[in-house]
């Protein structure tokens, strides 16, 4: 059985604003390193991102592509465990999946995997999460 994953506007957004955070709070050659690895798109070394800058930031990045981890959910979208934060107020709609250091909530709904959010799983999820999902 196969699913649709789709990523929402807000998810898209959230890809947008991670690349605009290391462009504005790094370099941009580091932002479009991280893009790149999340979207599982060949990093080509530019000028100004040495090799050793380039392993650290693998290493930082994620083990797999957003698209790898999108690929696994077609195929099985129930294996995310749910997101303790949600759990903890009762609700078990939403699921998770990790690629480090990000965090990607999903919900399956028919035979479509839905990608609400996409984040850097450092972040203050607790409240991320009752904003975005809540909506309070």
């Amino acid at each position: 059985m196969s699913y649709k994953v789709l990523l929402t506007r807000s998810a898209e957004r959230d890809l947008e604003e991670l690349y605009d955070y290391i462009a504005e709070n790094d370099t941009q050659a580091n932002a479009d390193y991280v893009l790149d690895k999340l979207t599982g798109k060949p990093v080509p070394l530019s000028p100004t991102l040495s090799r050793k800058r380039a392993r650290e930031q693998t290493n930082r990045c994620a083990n797999f592509s957003l698209l790898e981890v999108a690929a696994s959910l077609a195929s099985f979208p129930e294996r995310g465990s749910y997101p303790k934060e949600l759990l903890q107020l009762g609700i078990r709609e939403y699921r998770q999946a990790h690629f480090k250091p990000y965090r990607l909530i999903y919900r399956v709904m028919g035979k479509r995997v839905l990608i609400y959010l996409i984040a850097d799983g450092r972040r203050d999820m607790q409240t991320l999460l009752m904003r975005r999902m809540l909506g309070v």
